[in-house]
């Protein structure tokens, strides 16, 4: 936990993904992510945190559907959202966050 906090308490924004392995749409999230990953560089961090394995950091930031996407700086939340969402609509929402 406490590489999470240092990790989300960068200046660079931190797009983290609570997932489920047993969750489909969680799957669906997988190849948007990394398509995200492809356009943006180091312009963000994509973290992946399966709430199963890690039930306090999901109870901590009140994830409580999967995938929750939850954007952090500085150790800040500065967007939250469950649900698949679309690259160009989290390429949005990084930007102009940054």
């Amino acid at each position: 936990m406490a590489d999470f906090k240092s990790l989300i308490n960068s200046e660079k924004p931190v797009l983290v993904d609570f997932f489920a392995t047993w969750c489909g749409p969680c799957k669906m999230m997988t190849p948007i992510l990394d398509e995200l990953k492809k356009e943006m560089g180091d312009e963000v961090t994509i973290v992946k945190v399966d709430v199963d394995k890690n039930p306090q950091a999901a109870q901590t930031y009140g994830v409580r559907g999967v995938p929750t996407l939850i954007l952090f700086k500085e150790g800040k939340v500065l967007w939250k959202q469950s649900g698949v969402r679309q690259v160009s609509e989290l390429k949005h929402i990084i930007t102009s966050h940054a």
